[in-house]
């Protein structure tokens, strides 16, 4: 294996990790208005990911820089192409960090009314955003022979997009679900067990709509091993559902995992050895090759990988065990 399918690997356990971690955090910010019914019970939910919402934004930062040091031409041209779009995601990740740390600063109900919903909008964009930036870079977007992107916002917003838009979204609504219920006691787990079978429910069809569109937007299943890993998402999302009903919630949350897990590791082997899909002309498309940084920075780069990542590694597992316990009602922690 060659440093430039490396590093290609790299990113996309990246956005895994990303994807499986985070999207529990949109999911519970999502839910946060609608499932607590008081301040207490909203508490609770904001307690839940507290201690992890930040540092599970680590990963996506550690894969844009991954991106920006290995593939700087990928990263100029997908930062360019989404600049509105990375921008609103951008300002909503701002929004939504903010209000973790504001909310409790004014017992007032208007004052905490008004962050829990910054937060549902600061989970619900990228949350949304992420399906259709993903779904874009395998279907195709216009790329010049300069690796340069000719298109404007409202090229990134077609009817294959925005399904994996909401896919994506319906993903991160179960898997928040799921996690709540295994954080949280009491009435509020009982009503995060509903929404869960309900989000479950909505995702089987939107995944299932998705993978027929893939198969006629894209190139996605003339790879065996892309297709095969869109259908095993099916799969576990539909043996999700029949965990939900028995009562499972740790498989069940290990289940919707995987699902997001094979979704995302389809997306990126779909592309592979491609970066970027162009739609104006296959011989523009930008791969692991054409742009990645030089040989030297790629040996460099890994070095400093294998060194610090399993440090990184370490303290987050550490982290989750520390506050694996569940959230009661007589707890007070403001986080």
């Amino acid at each position: 294996m060659d440093l430039n399918v490396l590093w290609f690997v790299l990113v996309t356990i990246l956005f895994i990790g990303f994807f499986f971690l985070e999207g529990f955090d949109y999911g519970v910010g999502i839910l946060l208005p609608f499932l607590g019914k008081n301040d207490t019970e909203r508490r609770m939910i904001i307690n839940s990911i507290g201690p992890f919402w930040d540092g599970n934004e680590v990963w996506m930062l550690t894969a844009g820089g991954a991106m920006f040091a290995a593939f700087p031409n990928w990263y100029a041209t997908m930062f360019s192409g989404f600049y509105l779009a990375l921008f609103l995601m951008l300002a909503a990740l701002i929004v939504r960090g903010v209000a973790f740390e504001f909310r409790s600063k004014d017992p007032k109900p208007t004052w905490r009314k008004a962050w829990d919903w910054a937060i549902f909008g600061g989970s619900f964009i990228p949350a949304l955003l992420w399906g259709v930036a993903i779904t874009n870079l395998l279907q195709g977007l216009p790329i010049g022979v300069n690796m340069e992107y000719t298109g404007t916002f409202w090229t990134l917003l077609s009817p294959y997009t925005l399904v994996g838009g909401l896919t994506g979204l319906l993903f991160f609504i179960l898997h928040g679900a799921i996690f709540l219920t295994l954080k949280i006691q009491g009435p509020l787990k009982e009503r995060a067990h509903r929404v869960a079978l309900k989000a479950n429910g909505i995702a089987i069809p939107s995944l299932l709509l998705l993978v027929i569109l893939s198969y006629f937007k894209t190139d996605l299943f003339t790879k065996m091993g892309a297709g095969l890993a869109l259908i095993i998402a099916a799969i576990t999302l539909i043996s999700t559902y029949g965990l939900l009903r028995s009562g499972k919630f740790g498989l069940a949350f290990f289940t919707s995992g995987l699902n997001i897990v094979f979704a995302t590791l389809a997306i990126f082997w779909g592309l592979f050895p491609r970066v970027m899909v162009s739609s104006l002309n296959p011989d523009w498309n930008l791969t692991i090759y054409n742009a990645s940084s030089s040989p030297y920075t790629l040996k460099v780069m890994t070095i400093v990988a294998l060194t610090l990542v399993p440090v990184v590694l370490a303290y987050q597992a550490w982290t989750y065990w520390v506050f694996r316990k569940r959230i009661t009602g007589d707890q007070h922690l403001e986080y």
